[in-house]
């Protein structure tokens, strides 16, 4: 079983042409799900010029409100950074993507994300993510064009992906929307036990879901992770009416 085609996913793009520029990347790869988050422009005329007969890609691409919304159904999202954070719980070097890749079960799909060539993602957007990827490149000049470092990421990809003799059916692993509503149910829990109450609700929550979500997870590490946040919930309401 041959593994599934990635998706790129654009958060805030700014520059028309790289629009066109990553549909040809994509194109050259093999991959057709290119999706934008609160883009800052639309295709244009510069765009279709840059995507160089990847026209039909370049107007397919579906626009969503949050990355949340973007990787819902995919098992793996790895985000891409220069800047390492204080939440990164699982940080790669583009070395260590191969080794990543080879140990997703055959089928898994995997979503890598950009962030917006001016600034890249934010810390809250990247500790939504499986794993943070580093590009390496020239400290003396360590910006990448966004077309280019999605080209050598879906290099990689298509050289190292996994295949049939990967882990087993069961090891299924839960799509990211799974794992985000796993952490929303973790979230009411730790408001009941009052564990924010010295406040820094957000950044608990972040800091929480990098140690809990490090994924990949599987399906059955995620029903534990509900069935014991719903445990918590389940008592508390009892103790409540005693």
């Amino acid at each position: 079983m041959e593994s599934a085609a990635p998706a790129v996913v654009l958060v805030r793009p700014h520059f028309p042409g790289n629009l066109g520029s990553t549909a040809r990347a994509a194109r050259n790869f093999g991959v057709s799900d290119v999706r934008l988050i609160e883009p800052a422009c639309l295709p244009d005329e510069e765009a279709h010029r840059f995507a160089s007969g990847a026209d039909d890609l370049l107007d397919q691409m579906r626009r969503y409100p949050t990355l949340v919304d973007a990787v819902a159904e995919f098992d793996v999202v790895v985000a891409t950074s220069s800047l390492r954070g204080r939440s990164e719980r699982r940080w790669l070097d583009l070395a260590e993507l191969p080794d990543f890749l080879g140990s997703l079960s055959s089928g898994a799909r995997v979503a890598y994300v950009f962030g917006p060539e001016r600034s890249g993602l934010t810390e809250e957007e990247r500790s939504r993510a499986s794993a943070t990827l580093n590009v390496p490149t020239d400290p003396a000049f360590p910006t990448m064009n966004l077309a280019h470092a999605v080209a050598v990421l879906l290099a990689v990809h298509r050289t190292f992906a996994p295949g049939a003799a990967a882990l087993p059916r069961d090891s299924d692993l839960a799509p990211a929307g799974d794992v985000e509503a796993a952490i929303g149910h973790w979230d009411r829990a730790l408001d009941a036990i009052g564990f924010y109450d010295t406040g820094h609700r957000d950044r608990s929550l972040r800091d929480w879901r990098s140690i809990i979500a490090g994924r990949p997870l599987g399906a059955r590490e995620v029903a534990l992770l509900r069935g014991v946040a719903n445990r918590i919930l389940v008592s508390l309401r009892r103790s409540s009416r005693s």
